[in-house]
């Protein structure tokens, strides 16, 4: 166990007034997200509330153009200003910097960091969860590419991946293949960014991370392992995005295998 994890009886037992006693910060970066906003945040609530479950989402817009802002604003107003927290960036400045902005503004003692556009369904939450309080987890990771959870987990169902091309999907698992076989690092589903982690823990890898593109995912998994953090997975069903366009794009691909030849060569 690392050092920098919190103290067994500090992981089980948490100081928030719900069932649970833990308190569940969200990071939500967003960019052109007007339209998907609304609808991700009223599913987050409903599955927070329908578990009994201590809450807070902080929106990290990356100002955008559309009124993400203002729809964020009024979401704020409707669910209270202490569960929806706008916490917006002067531009277009990455995912990695996104989460690392949000962790200045999370109260909760896990966080949990997913994409707005429905890409991933907040039904599977509870899952990431149980698993975590099961194995006492440092970190939860959602897989596309498993059919039961690791360690098990009863009434996990396959996952995989809705909305996709054939490329698309070619990619994403050439991808993964190629970190597997070059890093080890044991995990399914390196590229995915649906996952949940201690507050300190997420604090102490993030530090380490140097990323900040496509590759940023992938090597907070690679140094996690490195560093000694247990690691769990869920199978989900990834599903692209209904409104917007897909931000991963021809130099993604290049930066990400460049960035699996600079962990090869660092940790």
């Amino acid at each position: 166990m690392n050092p920098f994890a919190s103290p067994v009886s500090l992981n089980m037992q948490g100081q928030f007034d719900t069932p649970n006693t833990h308190k569940y910060s969200v990071i939500l970066p967003t960019y052109n997200e007007r339209k998907n906003l609304p609808i991700i945040i009223w599913l987050l609530a409903k599955v927070f509330e329908e578990h009994q479950l201590a809450w807070e989402i902080i929106v990290v817009d990356d100002a955008s153009p559309d009124g993400t802002q203002e729809v964020a604003i009024e979401l704020a107003r409707a669910y209270g200003e202490d569960k929806i927290l706008l916490k917006p960036r002067a531009g277009k400045l990455g995912l990695g910097t996104a989460y690392i902005h949000g962790l200045d503004f999370c109260t909760g003692d896990f966080v949990i960091i997913m994409d707005a556009d429905f890409s991933h369904h907040p039904k599977f939450i509870p899952q990431f969860i149980r698993l975590q309080q099961a194995h006492n987890l440092d970190i939860v990771t959602g897989t596309r590419y498993r059919s039961t959870s690791t360690p098990y987990l009863a009434g996990a169902r396959p996952g995989g991946v809705h909305g996709w091309d054939l490329k698309r999907k070619l990619v994403s698992r050439g991808a993964n293949f190629l970190a597997a076989t070059v890093l080890n690092p044991g995990v399914s589903d390196l590229t995915g960014s649906f996952r949940l982690y201690r507050l300190p823990v997420l604090r102490h890898i993030i530090t380490l991370t140097q990323s900040r593109g496509y590759v940023f995912q992938m090597e907070m998994m690679v140094r996690a392992r490195a560093l000694g953090y247990t690691v769990g997975e869920v199978p989900i069903t990834f599903v692209d995005r209904i409104f917007g366009e897909s931000k991963l794009g021809a130099d993604e691909v290049v930066g990400y295998v460049k960035g699996v030849w600079q962990l090869f060569k660092s940790v």
